[in-house]
């Protein structure tokens, strides 16, 4: 499946995530990212969707403007942030504060793997993937790293924006598919 065959498949009712898609999918509706970028962050948010056809048609968009590296990058930051997000979302939620001096105890290496442009675009799909999944800690930690390494509050809203697009479209196509 494309996205094209994708965006054909939204009901009428989702007419708003069929013109979004086509915008955040582009250099000129996602300021301040790169093609390559924008491929990253989509993926990573369609990973985190959990709604597989989609998975695999952002993973066809995404291998036409991404490097393999950047595509396994992107799974990365999708797979450590799908661990990361629940437990530092309990950590933020959960009164008791005893739980915020115990060490987490979970290898996260792959968050030290990249350096320079490479770090900042681990970090924009980290963003998108911890705001998919509601992850208020995470999302500030990312936010600001970004910050710190010059990507502009512009590119990072992008980033979040390309992530609500996926995610809605992925909760619209399952249920759809549910209906039958």
């Amino acid at each position: 499946m494309s996205v094209a065959d994708l965006r054909s498949k939204l009901p009428e009712y989702a007419k708003d995530l069929k013109l979004n898609l086509d915008s955040v999918l582009s250099e000129a509706g996602a300021p301040g990212l790169n093609l390559a970028q924008i491929s990253m962050v989509a993926l990573g948010a369609a990973f985190s969707a959990r709604y597989k056809p989609l998975t695999e048609a952002i993973a066809a968009f995404a291998a036409e403007h991404a490097t393999p590296e950047q595509l396994t990058a992107a799974k990365g930051s999708a797979a450590i942030m799908g661990m990361n997000n629940i437990y530092y979302r309990f950590q933020h939620l959960v009164s008791h504060p005893e739980y915020a001096t115990i060490p987490a105890k979970l290898r996260m290496n792959v968050i030290g793997a990249y350096k320079g442009d490479a770090k900042n675009d681990f970090e924009l799909v980290s963003l998108a993937v911890s705001a998919v999944n509601g992850c208020g800690m995470c999302i500030d930690s990312h936010d600001k790293v970004l910050r710190d390494g010059g990507i502009s509050v512009q590119a990072i809203q992008s980033a979040v924006r390309i992530a609500s697009v996926i995610h809605g479209i992925a909760v619209v196509l399952e249920q759809a598919d549910a209906a039958g």
